[in-house]
């Protein structure tokens, strides 16, 4: 049997999975999450095979989650559900060390067969997630464009990134200017849209 923990916070969806993984007989759901730290807590008393996590959810997020699982409990799989997936996102889930990777809409019955291949030590990924990765452009920001652009990701004064990077105010500002400027951009927010949506940040 494979012991299975379901992480999502939409509550229909995950009772609706729930409920699907039921009908297997070879997989037990043993645990249900609605956000992040009720997941590490899950798999701390339920000590589950696979975990099946939502991308987008209350911190940590599916792909924190699959880091910080697989950190704390190597032996569990993770999968991760996204109903919106970006090439950069799965790249990020890879590294993350997340085994699986999967559309919500995907047939009824994939879910299933990801979680059986991921616990025989297999992966899978979503083909045309796979194939959009492929063609993904490579990031065209330097380490610390990308460190200045996340940090201004929610309107932080300038003088409040320089202190946390350790940079000049005006390090930073030229660090700002050249993530708009080489990713076509109109102004900071708009660059981070960009970057987000490329699954850079």
């Amino acid at each position: 049997m494979i012991r299975v923990l379901l992480a999502d916070d939409e509550e229909l969806i995950r009772e609706a999975i729930a409920a699907l993984l039921g009908l297997e007989a070879d997989i037990e759901v043993v645990a249900q999450a609605g956000d992040g730290r009720a997941a590490l807590d899950a798999a701390r008393a339920h000590r589950p095979d696979v975990a099946v996590v939502d991308l987008e959810m209350p911190p940590p997020g599916g792909i924190a989650l699959a880091a910080e699982l697989g950190r704390a409990f190597p032996a569990c799989a993770v999968v991760i559900l996204t109903g919106h997936g970006r090439p950069g996102h799965l790249r990020h889930a890879l590294a993350a060390g997340a085994r699986g990777f999967l559309a919500k809409g995907a047939p009824g019955g994939a879910l299933a067969d990801v979680i059986r291949r991921v616990h025989s030590g297999a992966r899978y990924v979503d083909p045309a997630l796979a194939a959009d990765a492929l063609t993904l452009p490579p990031c065209p920001l330097t380490p610390r464009e990308l460190e200045t652009l996340r940090l201004a990701e929610y309107g932080t004064p300038v003088a409040v990134i320089a202190r946390r990077t350790h940079l000049a105010a005006g390090t930073v500002r030229n660090h700002l200017a050249a993530s708009v400027q080489k990713l076509g951009a109109s102004d900071r927010a708009e660059a981070v849209r960009i970057a987000r949506e490329a699954g850079w940040l």
